[in-house]
């Protein structure tokens, strides 16, 4: 199978789902390539891999530094990097930013939250051919709190709004974050690029986890997560395992030691 694009995630669109999990590591990038249509390298690592309250503290740096080593093991599927919060204030700091971005990892194209503020910066980029994937509903970068948003109709009027404003601007896809069912539903078949949920129903043209909530890794489940396994158990238990081997000089073994 040859490298997944931009035009394979388009031509998807009301066709066949599409799968999308984050990856900051090498082993976790070589585990999703092929398997997922997308590998974001999320903002949600300043969360999972370094303790922060939220994806606001993430730097460029590290964005990037995690972004070389998942596009380097990521030989087949599509690759795209979240933009850290203020990298992109203005379109002149948010074409330089994700140029270098592009430049330095190699991805196929970078994520950015927002709609209508945004408007302006989203067609910059995509004027100088940066591939963009959209961001609206729950925007972590700027929300103040975790809530379900299209509830209300300004809400409701706000997000559709934001969502045809990007896809006629250029976005390859957008990600739709918590939102209510219905709303989810009626943007998917509004617009004309893809949609992809993550608590926003199944109604949407893909679906995107933090690849630690899904497999169990971390405490906060929200109730949009399923999770598939419960690593944080399995690793528990071997450690104990381990340690409890070492204690009473089970390991290591003989088939463990090297003998001449």
């Amino acid at each position: 199978m040859k490298r997944i694009t931009i035009n394979n995630i388009i031509k998807k669109k009301g066709v066949k789902p599409i799968t999308c999990l984050t990856a900051y590591s090498k082993s976790i990038s070589e585990i999703l390539d092929n398997r997922c249509d997308i590998i974001l390298v999320g903002d949600s690592l300043g969360m999972v891999l370094y303790g922060m309250k939220n994806t606001k503290s993430i730097e460029i740096e590290t964005m990037i530094n995690h972004g070389k080593v998942v596009k380097k093991f990521a030989k087949k599927s599509l690759v795209i990097i979240d933009m850290p919060f203020k990298s992109y204030s203005n379109k002149f700091t948010a074409y330089k930013n994700a140029k270098r971005i592009m430049k330095e990892t190699k991805c196929d194209g970078v994520k950015l939250e927002g709609g209508k503020k945004i408007i302006n910066i989203v067609k910059f980029l995509v004027k100088k051919k940066i591939p963009v994937m959209g961001h609206v509903g729950l925007l972590p970068q700027s929300s103040k709190k975790f809530s379900v948003k299209g509830k209300s109709d300004f809400e409701k009027k706000k997000i559709i709004e934001d969502s045809v404003l990007l896809s006629k601007a250029g976005v390859f896809c957008i990600v739709i974050e918590c939102v209510i069912e219905s709303l989810a539903k009626k943007i998917t078949n509004l617009i004309a690029v893809p949609t992809i949920g993550i608590g926003a129903s199944k109604y949407c043209d893909g679906q995107v986890l933090v690849t630690d909530d899904m497999l169990g890794l971390s405490n906060f489940t929200p109730r949009f997560v399923k999770r598939y396994s419960n690593l944080r158990k399995i690793i528990k238990k071997s450690v104990n395992n381990y340690c409890n081997d070492v204690k009473k000089r089970r390991f290591p073994f003989f088939k463990n030691i090297y003998k001449y």
